[in-house]
C-alpha cells in the first residue's frame, strides 16, 4: 500500500513557511518547504485538510492560522457536513479545517486526527486509473469524489473535480502555472496527469 511521507511546498520564502506551519498548526515533518520562484497564478489546483474532532478545534487551529498571517477565505461556520473554515497560507496554500461533529464534547486544543492532501482533478476518472494503477487502493469513491487507502500514512490522499474543489474553497478555479507541491512517498517517481509531481520520500 503507498504511503505518503510528507508534502514538500515551494514557496520564496521557505523558512517563513516553515514557521507558519509550525505556529499556526504544530506541523513539522509532514509539510517541508523549499525555495522556488516558479510561476503560478491563480488556484494552484489542490487543498490541505486539517480534520479534527469537534468545533472548538476548528475555531483553535483558524485563529492560530490567522494570528501566524494566514487570509481568511471563509470563516468558521456549521453546514450539514458538520463545522469548518478555509484559511489561505502567506505562501498561498489553500487550508481547509473542518470536523464532522457539531458540538463541543471536550476543552478545544489544536490538535487535528487526519491531515489530508485533496487534489483537483480535471478528469477524475483518468485520474483514478492511474493511481490505483499505481497501487492505491480506492477506500470510497462516489460521482467526482474519489477517497484512497493510505494505511497508517501521516497524510491521507483524495481527488475532487477541480471546479468542485475550488468552490468548496471559496476560490475561482481558474489558475496556471506550477502547483508548488511535491508529493513525497513510497510510491516511485513520476507525474499525474494534472501535473502534480510525485517524488520518493524525504529522507
Amino acid at each position: 500500500m503507498t504511503t505518503i511521507d510528507s508534502i514538500t511546498i515551494e514557496t520564496a520564502e521557505p523558512e517563513a513557511s516553515a514557521r507558519f506551519y509550525r505556529d499556526a498548526f504544530g506541523l513539522e515533518n509532514q509539510v517541508r518547504t523549499v525555495e522556488s520562484d516558479a510561476p503560478t497564478s491563480g488556484f494552484r489546483g489542490f487543498t490541505l485538510s486539517l480534520v479534527v474532532a469537534q468545533p472548538g478545534n476548528v475555531q483553535a487551529l483558524f485563529d492560530a492560522a490567522l494570528a501566524a498571517g494566514a487570509t481568511q477565505l471563509k470563516p468558521v461556520e456549521k453546514s450539514m457536513w458538520g463545522v469548518g473554515g478555509v484559511v489561505q497560507a502567506p505562501d498561498g496554500a489553500i487550508w481547509n479545517l473542518a470536523t464532522s461533529q457539531k458540538k463541543d464534547t471536550a476543552p478545544a486544543t489544536r490538535e487535528f486526527e487526519h491531515l489530508v492532501l485533496l487534489l483537483g482533478a480535471e478528469d477524475v476518472s483518468a485520474s483514478k486509473k492511474l493511481y490505483t494503477g499505481r497501487g492505491l487502493a480506492v477506500g470510497k469513491s462516489f460521482g467526482s469524489y474519489v477517497d484512497f487507502e493510505t494505511g497508517q500514512s501521516p497524510i491521507g490522499l483524495g481527488l475532487y473535480k477541480r471546479r468542485a474543489l475550488a468552490k468548496q474553497a471559496g476560490v475561482d478555479a481558474e489558475g496556471s502555472g506550477s502547483h508548488r507541491i511535491r508529493i513525497n512517498s513510497d510510491g516511485g517517481a513520476f507525474t499525474d496527469p494534472d501535473g502534480f509531481v510525485w517524488e520518493p520520500a524525504a529522507s
